[in-house]
């Protein structure tokens, strides 16, 4: 089992940056691939980012790609998203996820999710 909880959420204007953290507890942080989901009110929940166990491998939405970072601490069992150019459309409740693979992420899918955190991006 792996505990997931996310901080860092808020309130922001268009452009501003603002970063996301996820501290995992439980199994061995880099046994998991890791990353982030969100999902806007009335909206289908989406992929957003993906961290491998392996430090540097990483993925992203399109929708996302050079505006957002993930990175990770595999020392200190923290995950990390990194948002700048935030815009209005960015409004979500970002969800911090775990899987051991993380094709698995990439697809949508993960065994373990955090409780969310919101994010609100004003125009």
């Amino acid at each position: 089992q792996v505990q997931l909880v996310e901080s860092g959420g808020g309130l922001v204007k268009a452009g501003d940056s603002l970063r996301l953290s996820c501290a995992a507890s439980g199994r061995p942080f880099r046994d998991y691939a890791m990353g982030w989901f969100r999902q806007a009110a009335g909206k289908e929940r989406e992929f957003v980012a993906e961290s491998s166990w392996s430090p540097g491998v990483a993925n992203y939405a399109e929708s996302v790609q050079g505006r957002f970072t993930i990175t990770r601490d595999n020392a200190g069992n923290t995950l990390y998203l990194q948002m700048s150019d935030l815009k209005p459309e960015d409004t979500a409740v970002y969800y911090c996820v775990a899987d051991v693979a993380g094709w698995r992420i990439r697809a949508g899918h993960a065994d373990f999710w955090g409780q969310g955190t919101q994010v609100t991006v004003s125009s």
